[in-house]
Formats: structure tokens, C-alpha cells, sequence
């Protein structure tokens, strides 16, 4: 009866450390995810307002490369389809940029607002 009870105990230390364990994964990243989400929308701003304030293409090409690393850790289940879709209009504002073509600041704007959106989505859930 002795070994039952501490087979028993031992069991429950286990499961106790496990859920612990497991709930501070998901809250190291759940903010792994928000700083990217944030980190996106910020550097998408940056590149808006380099845009507007007639800055060489180099900084604001240089600005959308980090939006396309920060984008790949903003993954949500939720916001997954509107992220494909920020990043294909990420690719066109780039390119758009990269050509010296006056489309490209909307483009960018209208990926600012998708990165927006999704942040929101995500932050609801969260």
C-alpha cells in the first residue's frame, strides 16, 4: 500500500510539472507571436512613412525585407489566409517600389491595413 501511495504521488508531481511546463511554452509563444505581429505592422508604418517622406528606395526596400522576416513568425490559424494575402501584396508593393512605380505606396498601405487586420483578429483571441 506504501509503493501504491508513492507510485501515486510521484504520478502527480509529474502531471503537475507537465501542465506547467506546457501552459509557459504557450505563453512564451503567444508573445513570440504578438512581438512579431507588432514588429510587422511597425515596420510596415516605417516603410509607409520613408515612402512619404521621399526617402532613397534602398531604406524602404531595406524596411520591407525585415516586414517579410517579422511576417513568417506572425503565424496565427486565424489570421492564416489574410497573412498569404498580406504577403502576396507585400511582394507587389515591393516590386512596385523596386521599378520607381507610383503604385507602390498604395500597394503598401493596402498591406499596412491586411497587417493591421490580423493583429486585431489576433489580439481579440488573445
Amino acid at each position: 500500500m506504501n509503493i501504491v501511495k508513492k507510485t501515486l504521488a510521484s504520478f502527480l508531481v509529474i502531471a503537475a510539472a507537465l501542465v506547467s511546463t506546457s501552459a509557459n511554452a504557450n505563453s512564451a509563444g503567444d508573445a513570440k507571436v504578438r512581438a512579431a505581429a507588432e514588429g510587422t505592422v511597425a515596420k510596415v508604418e516605417e516603410a509607409v512613412s520613408l515612402l512619404d517622406k521621399g526617402a532613397d528606395k534602398a531604406e524602404v526596400l531595406k524596411a520591407l525585407g525585415e516586414v517579410r522576416q517579422l511576417q513568417k513568425e506572425f503565424r496565427y490559424e486565424q489570421t492564416e489566409r489574410l497573412r498569404q494575402k498580406a504577403g502576396d501584396k507585400l511582394k507587389v508593393a515591393r516590386d512596385e517600389i523596386e521599378k520607381g512605380d507610383a503604385n507602390g505606396a498604395a500597394s503598401l498601405k493596402a498591406t499596412l491595413d491586411l497587417y493591421k487586420e490580423m493583429l486585431k483578429v489576433y489580439l481579440a483571441a488573445h
